[in-house]
């Protein structure tokens, strides 16, 4: 039996084409659209944090750098000019802050050593890599997909409806330890599909 989906996106329909990042910066910029600044915020915003934390290791800094990466874009629409795509603005400005705040903190000698064994490691940052929020669901869908349909109910249930262990238990008729057990499989499979993303794949609830 295939499996149903708990989450709901954005967009509503999902053949639905999203509107490109073009599209939503110009709404902002040329027609002040609060609609438009609101959507391109729930595209970017998780991946954005990825971003960062390759920067930072802290998650909560990293939200915080992005949200005002997101305010100044608002507040400076008008003034602020984009010489390169979208995506790439995105990307630039994020990393700005993210190394004004090392500096701030005088911690470039951190991110330098951290830099530099992710090279070692052949990890490297791409601006092709940056996925919207509605491709990292559909990545999420993907990996739950190859999960057993009662381990992936029982992670839905958990991470995207925010049930306890004790109340999946008692409502799956299940123990507490066999819905510890489901959430570890689930998770670990998440953490061999998503990497970097797991962090931060559940900033929302679809």
């Amino acid at each position: 039996m295939q499996k149903q989906a708990h989450r709901h996106t954005l967009y509503g329909n999902e053949k639905e084409a999203a509107p490109s990042v073009e599209s939503l910066y110009l709404r902002i910029a040329l027609h002040d659209d609060a609609e438009a600044f609101e959507q391109l915020f729930y595209d970017y915003f998780p991946p954005l944090c990825v971003f960062a934390n390759r920067y930072l290791d802290d998650k909560e800094v990293c939200e915080d750098i992005v949200q005002d990466t997101f305010l100044k874009i608002w507040n400076n629409r008008k003034e602020q000019e984009v010489t390169t795509s979208v995506r790439n603005f995105l990307l630039t400005s994020v990393k700005n802050n993210c190394l004004n705040y090392l500096k701030r903190k005088d911690l470039e000698e951190t991110y330098v050593r951290r830099r530099t064994e992710q090279v070692a490691d052949g990890f490297f940052v791409s601006h092709d890599d940056l996925y919207t929020t509605r491709e990292l669901e559909q990545l999420i869908e993907t990996a739950l997909g190859k999960l057993p349909e009662n381990v992936c109910e029982v992670f839905e249930m958990n991470r995207f409806e925010g049930i306890t262990y004790a109340r999946i238990a008692e409502v799956r008729r299940i123990s507490v330890k066999t819905v510890e057990a489901y959430m570890s499989k689930a998770l670990k499979l998440l953490r061999e599909e998503l990497a970097d993303y797991l962090p931060f794949l559940f900033l929302f609830h679809w």
